[in-house]
């Protein structure tokens, strides 16, 4: 399966099971992860990777990526359990 099998190029979004999934959620929450992650990131910045990393988690959770991928960060999982 292709990246445009799941969402063409014409579409931004899709719905799956009444969760809005935009396209680069999985990008945007990998760059978020990494950022928030990173000692040296700024406090300002690592509250806003987290916020934007839980309003993703809904949407990542009905892609199913947690299913396939585990988190190897102990402090990002206890974010994502908490959330």
């Amino acid at each position: 399966m292709r990246a445009e099998d799941i969402l063409p190029d014409d579409m931004h979004q899709i719905e799956k099971d009444g969760t809005v999934i935009r396209k680069g959620s999985v990008g945007a929450f990998l760059a978020n992860a990494k950022h928030w992650s990173d000692p040296a990131t700024p406090p300002a910045e690592r509250a806003t990777a987290e916020r934007d990393i839980l309003e993703a988690f809904p949407a990542l959770r009905a892609l199913g990526l947690f299913e396939v991928l585990a988190v190897r960060d102990p402090a990002l999982q206890r974010l994502l359990d908490a959330g």
